[in-house]
């Protein structure tokens, strides 16, 4: 069995003459960045495994994303692997899991390299697969679970604030180090309640003291920064809860230039150990239901 094959070009969807997304869709037709490449009708053993990112108009998310995904398939050879996009980015989610067809899958699980379990992963994905398996009635599509706060990505998100604080014996290593766990926000109460636990989990594993913020919606990054200097906090650092860099986070370092910003979890180690997980688990859940 072939492993899965990525290209190095990916280009964000121009939103003009329409919808982002109706212009994405269309546009991948024409686009075949990150499709792996198999002989039609192959015969498999394991599900594939689309990997769903959700897209930006900034080309640096999803060369991020694609690197996150080639990672995974660099983990497991005997899988094929593919990356998708919700939106402004090809390949859509619709032609990569009509490639999986053509290419001979019966079974596929798609995997949401989200967050949070906020619209996209409830009801934007949902209902694209819904369609998929109308025009594909043989391809059994399974949705796996969002990332999450998984502990693992907590553990990332440390590795990425040691890192930017110097490494070993850098001021993460101090006692008086404040961290704000930055995320995009939303107007629900409790998906930012998730970047609070996010927080307290940080702080919990660390010492450090954390204070969440948002990009979008109060608090602020500046407000979180002056909460962590009134406990006492000498060193401060912002920590993107963020898979990819992109224009949020732009925003967020030019809200907050003075203090030093750890990068995005990006890939990293766990991330993929993560993504892999969310593919046994649908499976064995799946396996469970039909017993």
């Amino acid at each position: 069995m072939a492993a899965a094959s990525f290209s190095p070009s990916i280009a964000p969807v121009p939103a003009t003459g329409g919808s982002a997304r109706r212009s994405g869709r269309a546009s991948c037709r024409r686009h075949t960045a990150l499709e792996s490449t198999h002989v039609t009708g192959a015969m498999w053993r394991q599900p594939a495994l689309v990997a769903v990112a959700h897209g930006s108009r900034d080309p640096r998310s999803a060369a991020t994303m694609s690197a996150v995904v080639a990672a995974v398939a660099a983990a497991r050879p005997d899988l094929d692997v593919r990356v998708a996009f919700l939106d402004l980015t090809a390949p859509s989610v619709e032609h990569v899991v009509d490639a999986v067809a053509a290419a001979g899958h019966t079974r596929a699980v798609v995997t949401p390299l989200l967050l949070g379990s906020a619209f996209h992963a409830s009801v934007d994905l949902p209902g694209l697969l819904a369609a998929a398996r109308t025009r594909h009635p043989q391809l059994r599509l399974i949705q796996a679970d969002v990332l999450g706060a998984d502990p693992a990505l907590i553990d990332a998100l440390c590795d990425r604030v040691r890192a930017a604080a110097g490494g070993p014996g850098g001021a993460a290593t101090t006692h008086a180090v404040g961290i704000a766990v930055a995320a995009v926000g939303s107007s629900a109460a409790a998906a930012n309640a998730r970047t609070t636990a996010v927080a307290t989990r940080l702080a919990a594993r660390t010492g450090w003291r954390t204070e969440p913020c948002f990009v979008t919606t109060e608090p602020s990054a500046t407000l979180a920064i002056a909460r962590l200097r009134a406990r006492g906090a000498r060193h401060v650092l912002v920590a993107p809860w963020f898979l990819a860099p992109g224009l949020l986070t732009d925003r967020l370092k030019h809200a907050t230039p003075h203090v030093t910003h750890a990068e995005v979890l990006g890939p990293h180690p766990a991330l993929t150990t993560v993504i892999l997980e969310r593919y046994r688990a649908a499976i064995a859940d799946t396996a469970a239901l039909s017993a």
